[in-house]
């Protein structure tokens, strides 16, 4: 008798695991679909509500990474900025700068003007990098070149940045119609996919907006410098159309080992398959990453395609783990 209840709790947590959550009609699973997609339409909506009334903070966010390419480009290619008063006219090439100023410490040509005898004329003054932090000489400039262009920039905006805000919202939503249908085991699977799947997303996104996106732009200026194009004025929504689907792109990207360890879960694909596979892998790696960049330049291809691969790698010795750990026989008592 003191073992009925420990049979029932084992009869109803199999009873869960095998029929998952409560059984409702056709017309049940209709109604609470359609809840969840106003929810998930509402969540979007207000993402995107938010993401416009910070519109000039995500402009600030997005911007950063060619602020810091261009501190990054080095001084020798600069051309030298022609001042007057805070305005700079126009932009010398370095090498006629320095024949005229010599090249101790030139960042740039001011216009002075000087008194000859009784009239005042304009004379040419060279002036150190002192004086010009402190005003906003950037080689590369965004502008709009058209009436709408400023809104189309904010309608950018506001969906990138909605999706974002409501990610987590609709997945809660999405996730409270999908679980109660599932087993418990079917869950934790599910629970460790979203939460593995959602740190990789945001980990090639934050690798995308910190090191590639500098990389990408300033050897984006330099090729098309080479090629004899002025790279110093873009186009304001270009450049945040290109910002958005980088990192939306490295994101996705990252999920690599998502994709392969569910093929190895489900039995097509094992350790031994993927190490096989590794040469092949880093052909494809390469071609794709070569494609996928925006200048196809060799170090941006490389920054790219080096994680893909350790990400890689780290898919077979967690295939090896399993593999390993499904091969250990328990011994029985």
């Amino acid at each position: 008798m003191q073992q009925e209840p420990e049979q029932k709790d084992e009869l109803l947590s199999d009873g869960e695991d095998e029929v998952g959550g409560p059984v409702k009609s056709f017309l049940e699973h209709l109604e609470d679909l359609r809840w969840v997609l106003i929810k998930v339409v509402v969540a979007v909506l207000l993402g995107m509500l938010i993401s416009l009334v910070a519109g000039k903070h995500l402009v600030a966010f997005l911007t950063w990474p060619l602020q810091n390419a261009q501190v990054s480009i080095a001084s020798s290619q600069r051309p030298i900025p022609l001042v007057l008063g805070t305005n700079a006219l126009a932009r010398m090439p370095r090498a006629q700068a320095e024949a005229m100023f010599g090249t101790n410490g030139l960042a740039g040509i001011e216009i002075v003007p000087a008194l000859s005898g009784t009239n005042f004329v304009l004379t040419l003054r060279a002036m150190p990098q002192e004086e010009l932090d402190h005003y906003d000489f950037t080689v590369i400039k965004l502008k709009n070149y058209g009436p709408i262009e400023g809104f189309l920039i904010a309608l950018q905006l506001a969906l990138y940045g909605g999706l974002v805000i409501s990610a987590p919202f609709v997945i809660y939503f999405v996730g409270s119609f999908v679980l109660p249908a599932l087993k418990l085991t079917e869950k934790k699977l599910l629970f460790q996919i979203v939460g593995f799947g959602s740190f990789l997303f945001f980990l090639g996104v934050a690798f995308c907006y910190l090191i590639m996106m500098q990389i990408a732009l300033l050897s984006t200026v330099q090729f098309s410098n080479w090629l004899g194009f002025g790279a110093d004025e873009w186009r304001a929504e270009a450049y945040i159309s290109f910002v958005c689907k980088f990192m939306l792109g490295m994101g996705i990207s990252f999920q690599l080992p998502i994709v392969l360890l569910t093929l190895v879960k489900i039995g097509l694909l094992d350790h031994e398959k993927l190490s096989r596979f590794r040469s092949y892998w880093v052909v494809i790696n390469l071609v794709v990453c070569g494609f996928a960049t925006p200048s196809g330049d060799p170090i941006t291809m490389l920054a790219m395609a080096i994680p893909l691969q350790l990400l890689y790698e780290l898919s077979v010795l967690i295939a090896r783990y399993w593999a390993r750990k499904e091969s250990v026989v328990v011994p029985v008592a």
